[in-house]
């Protein structure tokens, strides 16, 4: 992360410094990355000390939801029945970017709401999934901790204790306090999980 922070920090400096009219606009669901990436808190990062606006998209309330469906549809000139309006966002929890994805398969002609919500969860799956890849290139053990507390988490174990238990069951021996420390502070800096709950519903497919 490092090298890569250090490389997209030094490609924008130049255009944040000497273009007045160029604006950078980063997105993504994972705050705590975003932020690694930026380099926004470190002073040996390229863009330390620049100034940026931070804008927080949270999650809608059921009627921002469907307020939000109702005009994303009317826009595109097709008339969507409220009662499929309303299941979307019951499905999805007024999370933006899921309402976002299934309005675009419902768009496309996905009707059946079954085989939207079944492609939200293999997405979000795969999204999991990749991620602990990702980490199995540093550390197997890591790798398959962290597939195991995010599957205890899905199972409702929502406490240190719990978790803890749970994983060392799964794996047969007592882990350390540091190791799954450092677990569950990965999975809270990507925005996955805040005191031991999924902040995204669909990731609790995951157990």
């Amino acid at each position: 992360m490092g090298m890569l922070v250090m490389g997209f920090g030094v490609s924008m400096c130049p255009h944040a410094d000497f273009d007045r009219n160029v604006t950078f606009i980063l997105t993504g669901s994972e705050v705590g990355l975003l932020y690694d990436l930026i380099g926004v808190e470190d002073p040996k990062s390229p863009l330390f000390g620049r100034f940026f606006y931070e804008i927080d998209v949270n999650r809608f309330t059921r009627d921002e939801a469907i307020d939000f469906l109702t005009r994303g549809f009317r826009e595109t000139g097709i008339d969507v029945p409220r009662d499929v309006i309303e299941i979307l966002v019951d499905m999805f929890n007024g999370i933006p970017g899921w309402l976002i994805y299934a309005a675009n398969l419902y768009l496309r002609g996905i009707k059946d709401l079954t085989m939207v919500r079944e492609a939200a969860v293999n997405e979000a799956l795969n999204e999991l999934n990749n991620f602990i890849r990702v980490k199995a290139n540093y550390s197997t053990i890591n790798a398959r901790r962290t597939a195991i507390a995010l599957k205890c988490i899905a199972n409702g174990n929502d406490a240190w204790s719990k978790v803890a238990e749970c994983v060392e069951d799964q794996e047969g021996a007592s882990v350390s306090t540091a190791s799954l420390g450092n677990i569950i502070a990965s999975l809270e800096k990507l925005s996955i999980i805040k005191d031991y709950k999924y902040l995204d519903p669909v990731y609790n497919a995951f157990a």
